[in-house]
């Protein structure tokens, strides 16, 4: 019976199974079956194929890494052969073949300890004189040099041995002592403090910071703290003896005073722990005080002007600058941003604008080669409502990786979502756990749940005109503030979001950064069909590739024609099948999307039904006449009022009409009625009845 090397807890060898994936296991074996599922391997790269990489777990051992596994393209991995990697084994079959899984951490410094898997002996600490020992006592500060490779963040035994003469003591007794420190524990002979972005020219020097414990990981030689100071970040080296938890009261989140020598290592800073102290009282509040007002001065960005003239936008330009300070600040304190946008072209605009603002100052704020994929996601949400499902799956990954990985809890950014009823449970479970969001939309807010996000950038809430303001523009203008330096490349976006009539201003921007009307057509029209075709997915690379790779124009313009044959082929088979009705002086044309279209393919119902409706009125619509599409489906109706139809104020009223119908809406204006799919003609005859008393 041993104990487990990050929490200490008895285990049967050196890790408890909670803890099992958190650490890197080098593989002794020398046969398939011996390899443990789920456990983080170390490979190197054997070789390519049109599926996969092939992966060698050892000398005797290779396993195939699927290219579905992968989080991104397999052509868009730089990997080479030879290449140390990091994979996880997900199953090994009876043939022997070995099935492994992609692991976001691609460097050992991001694992929490590092074992060796040995058939005989079980997982056991790695032998120190092993020279690949543990890249995990390097440090970095929050600008250091982004250049040096994996291995060169290793550190020698022999220097680590040196380090330990000086640390056994102090660190022996320093638990017992840290815990409670304030202010009066400095003495005249304490090491002068210095500031973390400074210590490249103090190496040598011994020397006190002060910050935040902001992540704290076991290795198989020292415990390794990550501090924050008002300036940088530094890993901090603490040793008691080889996989032993030193300072087992610390841990991220709390500050800390610690005294060390500054030593520069493969051109690497980090800090040999002397003496460290858990700060409480006015201590605590005096570091905490000024980490805070110096992330604040830092995220807060410049109050710079919007993309283009823009009165509805112009309603919301301090709020946008508040979700922008919100964006920035999740950066800097290394804490993932999900964007949750609406699986729409003018959801997906925004959240590849805010993508495109946010990534830059990932890789700046990180030198790890993946670190846009492990602080940033996009995750598209399919009929734009952030439900319970949406959270729900939410949750269990950010509490996951918050216990396993001492990850903070993410900062979730919705656009075109957030802002309605259909959200409040979603939004709600969020709260609960206390977890960060900025919503972004141009829709009608419910009461109350505006006020579940810490930031909601609506031109509604701010008194604005809306009526002609996309997500597509509001998250447009709102990356130039979170990134000044990509305001060129997102000028050409607010055009692209908008069907038809996109603000005169927003049209010029596009035509000055070299995209015309016709381009921003073909993107839109490009973006609506990937969208439609995998609205659970982000399609990074491709809804990069359509946005902003203005060289490769004949890639919209495929896909926009597709796009077109397709709505084309949809409008010759439902066109025939339209019926007109009208109630008063209110004209509606009803599309039986139910009877008249082809299911599961695309267009979506409401983008048909849109379609539709401007036609209708470009060819038959008179000044002064009220025109409203339809569109029935098996359980649901679509609205298309150019704006003048509140949908869940006529599903009330329609539920009056025929209570029997079970009427209710989703979004506002323009939104869907959902009814009982038994009681389809009462509830198209209630809905028809409820709208023509109302224009």
């Amino acid at each position: 019976m041993g104990s487990c090397i990050i929490c200490g807890t008895p285990a049967d060898g050196a890790i408890c199974q909670s803890h099992e994936q958190d650490v890197l296991f080098e593989f002794a074996g020398d046969s398939p079956d011996q390899l443990t599922s789920g456990r983080y391997y170390k490979g190197t790269v054997d070789g390519f194929a049109e599926f996969g990489v092939f992966i060698n777990i050892s000398d005797h051992v290779t396993g195939l890494l699927h290219k579905s596994e992968l989080d991104r393209r397999l052509d868009s991995l730089d990997w080479d052969d030879g290449e140390t990697v990091f994979v996880q084994v997900t199953g090994v079959r009876d043939n022997g073949n070995v099935d492994l899984g992609w692991s976001l951490r691609q460097s050992e410094r991001e694992f929490r300890g590092k074992l060796i898997d040995d058939p005989e002996r079980g997982a056991v600490p790695a032998d120190e004189s092993d020279d690949d020992d543990d890249g995990a006592v390097s440090a970095s500060t929050r600008r250091a040099e982004p250049d040096e490779t994996d291995a060169d963040r290793g550190t020698d035994t022999d220097e680590t041995d040196d380090a330990d003469d000086g640390q056994q003591a102090t660190t022996d007794g320093a638990g017992a002592n840290a815990v409670g420190a304030d202010a009066d524990s400095e003495t005249e002979s304490a090491p002068p403090r210095a500031q973390i972005a400074s210590l490249r020219d103090r190496v040598g020097e011994t020397l006190r910071i002060e910050g935040e414990v902001v992540g704290a990981r076991q290795t198989s030689g020292p415990t390794v703290f990550e501090v924050r100071d008002e300036t940088a970040t530094v890993d901090c080296a603490a040793f008691v003896e080889a996989g032993v938890r030193a300072y087992p009261e610390v841990d991220t989140g709390d500050f800390v005073r610690l005294d060390g020598e500054v030593e520069l290592r493969h051109n690497e800073l980090q800090v040999e722990t002397e003496e460290l102290e858990k700060l409480t009282g006015e201590g605590r509040e005096t570091v905490e005080t000024r980490l805070e007002d110096a992330l604040r001065d830092e995220a807060r960005p410049e109050d710079v002007e919007l993309l283009a003239d823009h009165d509805g936008v112009a309603a919301v330009h301090d709020t946008i600058r508040d979700a922008a300070e919100a964006i920035r600040r999740a950066v800097i304190e290394s804490r993932p941003v999900i964007v949750r946008h609406n699986a729409t072209a003018d959801g997906y605009v925004a959240g590849a604008a805010i993508e495109r603002a946010v990534l830059p100052l990932v890789r700046d704020e990180h030198a790890k080669s993946d670190a846009e994929y492990h602080y940033f996601d996009r995750r598209p949400l399919e009929g734009g409502d952030y439900d319970m499902a949406d959270a729900t799956k939410d949750v269990t990954q950010m509490l996951e990786n918050r216990d396993r990985h001492d990850e903070k809890l993410p900062l979730f950014v919705l656009a075109a979502a957030g802002s309605t009823d259909e959200s409040r449970d979603g939004l709600e479970l969020l709260d609960i756990y206390d977890a960060p969001r900025v919503t972004v939309d141009a829709t009608f807010p419910d009461e109350g749940v505006a006020d579940l996000a810490d930031v909601a950038v609506n031109p509604h809430l701010d008194g604005g005109d809306a009526s002609d303001v996309t997500v597509g523009a509001l998250g447009a203008n709102l990356a130039a503030h979170v990134n000044d330096d990509v305001r060129s490349g997102v000028s050409h976006l607010p055009a692209v979001s908008y069907w038809e009539d996109a603000p005169q201003a927003y049209v010029d921007l596009a035509d000055e950064a070299g995209y015309d009307a016709d381009h921003t057509t073909a993107l839109r029209e490009a973006v609506a069909l990937e969208a439609f075709y995998q609205s659970y997915e982000d399609k990074r690379e491709l809804i990069t590739d359509l946005l902003f790779e203005h060289e490769k124009r004949d890639l919209a313009e495929h896909v926009a024609e597709q796009f077109r044959q397709k709505l084309q082929t949809e409008l010759d088979t439902v066109e025939p099948n339209l019926s007109v009705r009208g109630v008063g002086d209110v004209s509606f044309t009803v599309l039986d999307a139910e009877s008249f279209t082809h299911r599961f393919d695309f267009p979506p119902a409401a983008l048909l039904v849109e379609e539709v409706h401007r036609r209708k009125l470009g060819a038959e619509g008179a000044p002064g006449e009220d025109h409203v599409t339809l569109g029935v489906d098996e359980d649901d109706i679509h609205i298309r009022s150019d704006g003048r139809v509140n949908a869940r104020e006529v599903a009330a009223a329609a539920d009056e009409i025929a209570p029997e119908a079970g009427l209710s809406a989703s979004g506002t204006i323009d939104g869907t009625i959902d009814f009982l799919a038994g009681e389809r003609e009462a509830a198209e005859d209630a809905v028809v009845e409820a709208i023509a008393d109302r224009l």
